[in-house]
């Protein structure tokens, strides 16, 4: 039989420790193999000395190795203050670590105890349904419809081309760099997350701070710009009916914010329910999504159906810009097209073998939308007749004029309808999206007096309805600009390029500048190519920032509506918070409770004793076991 012993600094510990995995605790066992005792050593000696002589004949020679065995550990602790190099940034967990927690513990758990947090929330989202969401968010269809303002708008057919092609390069590095973190760090924090860790702790809370308020700007506004949009395309179906019919801004505002509450009662739902509604949206977002692409060149009125490639692949420039400029601002619709994959990062607590399954969504999700994007759009381009009659059309909704144009009456009318069953699930998805991200945020004090409250979890539900009405709260407001006019509410489009484009690509730069070979990645890693693709991805970001705040028009043209009211809209509310965090915030908000270096405080290692590899004192133990659970003393 087996004798073991470990040393806890903590009297107050259980009287016994296993861990399931032979790999956790390498070379932590103290053991004569002819002993059948088995106890648990706390540093109090004499006592415990005491209780081994009562259970055990053999505890001289137990005595014996644990001295032996506290001269070699500290021994080994001086060598490695002396030759070891500053600990890695991360928060995964590696060989010897084990998260201090005293309930048995699922890999997940186990990993999500080394970030700092507890788990919450109930892990019901598999790899597909997290997947789901992201691509349920991204909605293809009605993002494409909605943004044809800021594509076509700018640049003509090659922003739905060429543009397209160009501009997605960029956007898949920024999701695989965003993809190598989520692995790392797999919490609804996210980029936030990242960024403390990689930060470190001088200028880490400041770096939360940023990024965390430029995520949370680009989440609250998700769900308005999209209602926004669903609105638009109901009220569209209504003057397509009724030529007669004009929505007024009250209209839009009303139909918009009664979308939001029904998305908002969606999302309060328990998260088994929020993972099948999305499963369902999923599947109805591809399927209408297909069948778009097979009605448009099949059930078209038009003859010829398809423009030549001299045409499709051609610049309509109706900016005041250079013909270059106006594909690059072109990027705007692409951007905030491609911007949902982000969204599994937040759900990597409530998923099943996050530091894999997360980051594979993330990827799947943005290249996915690549492919069928660059389909959709470039069917777009082959099939429009009348680039500026769509957006002079009194429908006020490019998307349906250009389906108006192309398709009799009633097709155009069933395509829309897809368009808004579409958005409406997108909308869902980002309500679902934004929530996880205030209440990370608010777990770690972000929202000052209002964290208590947005922090909490729904008893009965098991999710954060009070982060999701919150989140409501502020996108009815958000809402407000549209009585500033079309190009003040377009603001809100903006953001959702601007804003998260920082958040993505401020921690890559922390990671590739100030963390470097420090940095230890998740089992999804990009190896070799980690840095040249966050150097694309952080190049990117720099250059595009600036022109995503360009308007349309310049000089005498220029006016009030015409203006883009990006850089008051967004860059206000973050130069606000910056000013908060120096003037007041610093002295509390320390951000996201992490555990860089995965010290895990209150435990001293025996480092003597038997190799815990040797196939002897490992049998019995399933390789499940190995993987998915861990019993450890705090």
């Amino acid at each position: 039989m087996l004798c073991e012993a470990i040393v806890l600094c903590d009297p107050s510990a259980p009287t016994k420790l296993r861990a399931p995995s032979s790999n956790l605790l390498p070379r932590a066992l103290v053991s004569n193999r002819n002993s059948s005792a088995r106890v648990l050593v706390s540093p109090s000696a004499a006592s415990i000395v005491v209780f081994i002589k009562q259970l055990c004949p053999f505890h001289d020679h137990i005595q014996s190795h644990l001295q032996h065995a506290q001269h070699s550990t500290a021994t080994a602790m001086a060598s490695d203050e002396e030759s070891h190099a500053p600990p890695p940034v991360t928060s995964m967990l590696t060989t010897g670590d084990v998260p201090d927690h005293l309930t048995e513990m699922s890999a997940d758990e186990a990993a999500l105890a080394a970030l700092g947090y507890k788990q919450e929330f109930k892990r019901e989202f598999s790899g597909w349904t997290t997947f789901a969401v992201s691509f349920a968010v991204m909605g293809l269809l009605p993002s494409i419809g909605t943004t044809m303002w800021y594509g076509l708008g700018y640049a003509g057919p090659a922003a739905n081309t060429w543009g397209w092609i160009l501009s997605v390069i960029f956007i898949l590095c920024v999701a695989m760099s965003m993809a190598e973190l989520a692995s790392s760090m797999p919490t609804s924090g996210g980029l936030y997350y990242a960024a403390t860790v990689l930060a470190g702790p001088k200028y880490g809370p400041l770096a939360a701070w940023i990024t965390g308020w430029a995520n949370w700007l680009v989440q609250v506004t998700g769900a308005p710009s999209v209602s926004y949009g669903c609105a638009g395309m109901i009220l569209a179906v209504g003057s397509i009916r009724n030529p007669g019919y004009v929505p007024t801004d009250w209209q839009t505002f009303l139909l918009t914010v009664l979308i939001m509450i029904i998305q908002s009662c969606l999302s309060s739902m328990p998260t088994r329910w929020i993972a099948n509604f999305n499963s369902v949206g999923t599947i109805v977002n591809i399927a209408c999504l297909l069948i778009t692409i097979i009605i448009i060149p099949a059930a078209s009125k038009v003859s010829p159906k398809f423009q030549p490639s001299s045409f499709a692949w051609s610049i309509d420039n109706l900016t005041d810009f250079p013909d270059g400029m106006a594909v690059m601002m072109s990027f705007l619709a692409i951007a905030w097209t491609m911007s949902g994959y982000d969204s599994s990062f937040h759900l990597a607590e409530e998923c099943s073998n996050a530091a894999v399954a997360t980051p594979r969504s993330i990827v799947m999700t943005a290249a996915s939308g690549s492919v069928f994007g660059f389909i959709l759009n470039t069917l777009i381009a082959y099939t429009i007749q009348d680039l500026e009659a769509i957006f002079d059309s009194d429908l006020g909704q490019p998307w349906a004029a250009y389906l108006l144009q192309i398709l009799p009456e009633n097709t155009a009318v069933a395509v829309l309808a897809m368009t808004i069953l579409c958005a409406f699930s997108m909308g869902q998805g980002c309500m679902v999206s934004a929530s996880r991200v205030c209440f990370a945020y608010a777990r770690d004090d972000c929202y000052g007096v209002l964290s208590p409250v947005l922090k909490q979890v729904n008893s009965y539900t098991l999710t954060p309805v009070n982060a999701v009405w919150f989140n409501t709260l502020i996108g009815v407001l958000c809402m407000l600009l549209l009585f500033g006019g079309d190009a003040s509410i377009a603001a809100i489009f903006s953001i959702g390029a601007v804003g998260a484009y920082i958040a993505f690509v401020l921690p890559v730069f922390i990671k590739i500048v100030f963390v470097g070979n420090n940095f230890r990645p998740g089992p999804w890693n990009l190896g070799k190519f980690s840095t040249p693709i966050g150097i694309v991805s952080c190049t990117f970001a720099l250059v595009m920032m600036p022109i995503f705040c360009f308007p349309a028009y310049s000089g005498s043209d220029l006016t009030p509506e015409g203006m883009n009211w990006t850089c008051v809209v967004f860059f206000g509310p973050m130069l606000f918070f910056i000013i908060w965090f120096f003037v007041d915030a610093h002295k509390w908000f320390k951000g996201p409770k992490v555990n860089i270096a995965h010290h895990m405080h209150g435990r001293e290692t025996i480092t003597e004793g038997v190799d815990v590899k040797d196939p002897a004192h490992t049998q019995g133990e399933s390789d499940g076991d190995k993987d998915s659970a861990v019993k450890a003393a705090s």
